[in-house]
């Protein structure tokens, strides 16, 4: 049984957290896979609203990847205000729980049974938020839902799966500047949230890279089912 973890996929590689990892990821001995909504470049395209789209993803990647796949990271994510008053608000709701949460499932799901059917050691880390212990605004409880799914689906996994070397962790950001962050901040004011964060600053796409990377590649097997806290101690638990 292999521990060299060397093919890695990941979602929402375009921008912000996401761009950060795959840089971060830049080495001669491995192969990484790219996903973006619009893809482009060397990143594969996949719109995880519809239908079959994360299975197509993983076979594209299977195939890119010399059919091998030994680390997956979920960073792809939706962060749009739904107020409670708005007429399109299970719409929303369900658009972004499609995004967060079920994509981010199918893609689990599809690692755990690659993994299990080469009887090789696999790791998935998955990007959450603050959100998930803490709670979100007003406008955005669907958010904070699709993320606390998503430390409770990873903790599930670690606990079903570590028998078999197939480890799981969850890292939980609290405001990273990038591009939907700094939206949000300017939009409820930044300087009072900013002195919510006794850091008094946000966190920046790298330091969320290097957790990430740690997670996929270096982290002992006994932190499986770890949930990593990357908030400035705005929120401690």
């Amino acid at each position: 049984m292999s521990t060299a973890k060397t093919h890695i996929l990941l979602t929402g590689a375009s921008r912000g957290i996401g761009k950060a990892i795959i840089e971060s990821l830049d080495r001669d001995d491995l192969k990484v896979v790219g996903q973006s909504t619009a893809g482009g470049g060397s990143l594969l395209a996949a719109d995880f609203t519809q239908d079959g789209a994360a299975p197509a993803l993983w076979d594209q990647a299977l195939d890119r990847l010399d059919g091998r796949i030994d680390v997956l990271i979920n960073n792809a994510g939706l962060f749009e205000p739904n107020p409670v008053t708005a007429d399109d608000w299970l719409e929303s709701w369900n658009r972004t729980m499609t995004i967060n949460l079920t994509a981010s499932a199918e893609l689990c799901r599809l690692a755990v049974l690659h993994f299990r059917q080469r009887a090789e050691t696999g790791r998935i880390v998955n990007i959450a938020s603050r959100a998930a212990y803490r709670g979100d605004g007003p406008d955005y409880w669907h958010y904070a839902a699709s993320k606390g799914g998503m430390v409770a689906m990873t903790k599930s996994i670690a606990r079903a799966y570590a028998s078999e070397e197939i480890l799981a962790f969850a890292i939980c950001p609290g405001f990273t500047m990038t591009g939907m962050a700094e939206e949000y901040l300017a939009s409820r004011g930044g300087d009072k949230l900013l002195a919510d964060i006794p850091l008094g600053r946000v966190a920046q796409p790298e330091e969320i890279a290097s957790m990430a990377r740690y997670c996929a590649l270096d982290a002992p097997a006994s932190m499986t089912g770890a949930v990593l806290d990357a908030n400035g101690a705005s929120f401690v638990r």
